[in-house]
């Protein structure tokens, strides 16, 4: 019997021994390698990795981080990972508290069981629709405004249940942007359309689907939405036939504060500035300079950071889109409500018709910045490229456009009038003296305290950042400080600044050289935390400061509005 238990003993140590070998060979490899296996979440759970955050649809996956040192996702690739939102994964809605009806943003279903078509290019001899500015529609021979005022009419006219009804049109924009539609087998995962490089192409689509049906319920094939050109200094206000109470182009739910002759402020926050028409205009050109040509050299910092299948949304949004994007959404809404709708709230904002020209006009600054500067390339990258997504057009048919689809105006038979660059001019000064230098080395006063990440951004935070720059020639990088791990509330609108090198950051002011950008972030549906990161480009911010030899740059964090929390600071190099 001792012989028996003695045997029983050493078999199962053997067993033993081998199940935990074979643990080991499976559980190592996966925590350095964890898209390379295909495990079940039981094991996945194991590791302590969440499961949610593992994309293993192949063994190419770059993190976010490695994007952003590297070609930002802009390299040729094999692709595989795009972005796919499918009708029947479109669900309920995250909703912030207190939102307003309706709380169904999905579309209608399609009258048949065909899958959705395939995007087809207009044919080459519709005529050319051309976009022009609101502030220039009024009297004259343009009623481009007085069109749109009666397309919107038709479209409201429309049963809600007509996918072409302004009701379903303002619905798209909320299915996308606050987790109706899930990631085509990850339903854990949902579609995020803001906060990526996903963002400008999405919105074109939209607008052209939006305006084709526009046209056909006018019977009229060359009508095109006029674009809200804030911009330049005679754009600067809301048009006035927005402000006409009976008009279909009116919304009560805007920021009676803001309406005609206020000049927008495209550094909204929440107090009103204390300046002159004048001083906003120089402003806002010169945020607008900033966000144009200082921080927008690159394709994945004016589009923002790639996203793909498999992945959390929301990894960097581009500048555009921060801002002026954002703070028109947020200078439009109507603070009195809960959740500053329509226009301040993702979810509700292609509820009020100033939306869509609001959009033409971001529109039409990714083709100004494609030509600004010598010229600017989009994302090569085909995750980019193949990611699609679902509209219904003029004849109530469910299409599929992907991105590639939306790259060409002139295959998509509209254009933009034009109404001048004066922002082109509009190089922000150096406001800090000390004989033109404003080192942060040199000047013992603006060296940082010790900060350690991260940090609540209660107050405002200066912290040294180190330097190492790679050997080749300057033109062929670009220098790009990271506000990497940033956590805003997403309850409120959250804001603040970032600052370079700045001796008083309270003298220098959002029109200042110093201030090298801003984060912006609207309420986000059911989104308690936003998870995101900020990218400012610094070669011609250190160039004009003179401190392009320095070891390291000063960088000042001030808050603005809401509560968020900093994880740190980085600087990469980036050539795409």
């Amino acid at each position: 019997m001792a012989g028996s238990n003695s045997s029983l003993l050493v078999a199962f140590r053997i067993v033993l021994f081998c199940a935990l070998a074979s643990a080991a060979t499976t559980l190592i490899p996966l925590v350095t390698r964890p898209c390379a296996y295909s495990l079940p979440r039981t094991i996945l759970a194991a590791t302590g990795l969440d499961p949610h955050l593992i994309s293993c649809a192949d063994d190419r996956s770059k993190s976010n981080a490695e994007l952003s040192e590297g070609d930002g996702g802009n390299k040729p690739g094999t692709g595989g990972r795009p972005i796919v939102t499918d009708l029947l994964s479109c669900g309920e809605p995250d909703l912030p508290t207190h939102a307003l009806p309706p709380f169904r943003c999905c579309p209608p279903a399609p009258a048949s069981d065909a899958p959705a078509t395939n995007f087809t290019f207009p044919d080459a001899g519709e005529p050319l629709r051309t976009r022009r500015p609101a502030h220039g529609a009024t009297g004259g021979t343009d009623d481009s405004v007085a069109r749109y005022a009666r397309a919107v009419a038709l479209m409201k006219a429309l049963p809600e249940s007509d996918p072409r009804s302004f009701y379903q049109q303002a619905n798209i924009h909320c299915a996308y942007c606050a987790a109706a539609y899930r990631q085509a087998g990850r339903p854990e995962l949902p579609v995020q359309i803001h906060y990526s490089w996903l963002f400008f192409p999405f919105h074109r689509a939209y607008l052209y689907f939006f305006e084709r049906v526009a046209a056909r319920l006018l019977g009229d094939p060359g009508f095109a939405v006029p674009f809200w050109s804030w911009d330049v200094p005679e754009g600067m206000r809301v048009p006035p036939e927005f402000a006409d109470v009976s008009s279909p182009l009116y919304d009560p739910m805007r920021n009676p504060e803001h309406a005609p002759p206020r000049v927008v402020d495209l550094d909204f926050s929440y107090v009103e500035k204390n300046c002159t028409d004048e001083q906003q205009i120089q402003l806002n050109l010169r945020i607008m300079y900033k966000q144009m040509v200082t921080n927008a050299p690159l394709p994945s910092l004016f589009h923002g950071q790639p996203y793909r299948a498999g992945d959390r949304g929301m990894p960097g949004a581009g500048t555009v889109e921060l801002s002026p994007h954002n703070i028109i959404h947020r200078w439009s809404g109507d603070l009195s409500r809960a959740n500053h709708e329509n226009m301040g709230a993702y979810y509700s904002s292609a509820r009020d018709p100033i939306f869509y020209p609001h959009h033409a006009n971001s529109d039409r600054l990714w083709e100004v910045w494609r030509g600004v500067g010598g010229g600017h390339a989009d994302f090569t990258d085909p995750d980019w490229l193949d990611s699609s997504f679902l509209f219904y057009d003029e004849d109530a048919r469910l299409v599929r456009v992907t991105v590639r689809d939306m790259l060409d105006v002139g295959r998509l038979r509209y254009t933009y009038a034009e109404v001048g660059l004066p922002w082109l001019s509009a190089r922000p000064p150096i406001v800090t003296p000390d004989d033109g230098v404003n080192r942060g080395r040199g000047l013992p006063h603006l060296k940082s305290k010790s900060v350690r990440f991260p940090v609540s951004l209660d107050a405002a935070v200066t912290a040294e950042v180190s330097r190492r720059r790679p050997g080749k020639p300057r033109g062929q990088w670009e220098e790009v400080l990271v506000v990497e791990g940033i956590e805003a509330d997403g309850a409120g609108f959250v804001k603040f600044d970032v600052y370079v090198n700045a001796v008083d950051y309270e003298e220098v002011g959002p029109g200042g050289r110093e201030m090298a950008g801003s984060f912006v972030s609207l309420k986000h549906p059911g989104k308690m935390v936003v998870q995101t990161s900020m990218r400012v480009a610094l070669n011609e911010l250190l160039q004009d400061l003179g401190a392009e030899g320095d070891d390291s740059v000063t960088v000042t964090l001030v808050p603005v509005e809401g509560r968020v929390r900093i994880g740190g600071l980085r600087i990469v190099y980036m050539a795409e």
